[in-house]
């Protein structure tokens, strides 16, 4: 395991934080282009060998900390009968789900081992990584699930998720089986931490997200203590409870919508220990090299104005995940002035 990421995790001081972003192996990446005209998108996901080449690409392009699993969020659904295919404009999935297409489908005892891939995947990734490298599994949080699984997609207003709200917990009680299988697979698999991924969580208000969406991540946590993180887009404050940071996470992400350093002096009163993610704007990524730097210099400041335990939560990284077209000289760049600010002070 890598050290300065189980430092994060256990709220140990330390100079230099981990390193690690969401979508790292991905279409910005010259490494997944190359295997990509040659695979499709399902091959470079569901063949275990060839997951754990791209997942391996950006150890060994860029050298961040921490390895993720490279698959989807929507290989549950595919699994209990929704079909999944993708296309250039995205995933798509064969079915949509309505009230009446609930009990039918596919059961846990059929479904789960549909997963077993992603176990394979993380065994071959943790034999290529070096030891003092981590890695991490991922699965998509209940809410964003039940959204692509009713409209295909996280984007727009979900008017159709939200008429069928009064079915979620429905969906819930035959996915929540099949999600913590697919949890269990991943750690079996090696995964040190497995994220819950809820893109869509931003798109509900705070009451309705505290009334459906929290206790299921709420339930899950405690199943599986210090084993999960949770990351979600577009959610404030007004989101979280004391109660949800008192959960036994390994720890949460937070969007380029929060202020870090403010969060880690708040949670610097609680006891338990959990890394934070984040959260640098993946947008500024694209902006000219001299501009960036200036960017991301600016955005470590009041880290470095940090003492090392006041920080010692601190996983660095992205608001969201790496966009499309990012150059990649600015990955580079980023990676190398945070070790360099932090290491030598600036």
């Amino acid at each position: 395991m890598n050290i300065n990421f189980s430092n994060a995790i256990n709220n140990v001081p330390q100079a230099v934080p981990p390193i690690w972003f969401m979508r790292q192996a991905g279409r910005y990446h010259t490494h997944y282009q190359g295997l990509r005209k040659k695979n499709s998108f399902m091959d470079l996901c569901r063949l275990p060998d060839l997951a754990a080449e791209v997942a391996m690409g950006p150890i060994q392009d860029f050298d961040f900390d921490v390895a993720i699993l490279f698959s989807d969020l929507l290989f549950p659904l595919q699994a209990m009968g929704f079909g999944l295919q993708y296309t250039d404009d995205g995933p798509k999935l064969d079915i949509n789900l309505t009230p009446d297409f609930i009990n039918k489908m596919t059961p846990f005892e059929d479904a789960w081992p549909q997963l077993l891939f992603q176990k394979r995947a993380l065994e071959l990734t943790r034999k290529k990584l070096p030891m003092n490298k981590s890695l991490i599994g991922f699965v998509g949080g209940p809410w964003t699930l039940f959204v692509y699984a009713v409209e295909g997609s996280h984007k727009g207003s979900l008017t159709l998720s939200k008429k069928y709200l009064p079915v979620y917990q429905k969906f819930c009680t035959q996915l929540m089986p099949i999600l913590k299988k697919n949890i269990e697979l991943q750690l079996e698999g090696g995964a040190e931490v497995v994220m819950v991924f809820d893109t869509a969580a931003g798109e509900i208000d705070p009451l309705l997200y505290s009334q459906f969406i929290m206790p299921q991540l709420m339930e899950l946590s405690k199943l599986y203590p210090k084993k999960l993180g949770y990351y979600s887009k577009g959610t404030m404050g007004g989101y979280f409870p004391k109660e949800f940071f008192m959960a036994p996470w390994a720890g949460l992400g937070f969007d380029h919508r929060w202020s870090l350093p403010s969060l880690l002096k708040n949670l610097n009163g609680y006891e338990n220990s959990f890394f934070v993610q984040g959260n640098f704007d993946q947008a500024l990524l694209h902006q000219d090299p001299a501009d960036f730097e200036k960017s991301l210099r600016f955005y470590l400041q009041p880290f470095k104005d940090m003492a090392p335990e006041d920080r010692s939560r601190w996983v660095c990284g992205l608001g969201h995940g790496v966009l499309p077209q990012t150059p990649e000289k600015n990955v580079h760049k980023f990676i190398e002035i945070v070790r360099k600010e932090f290491s030598h002070g600036g």
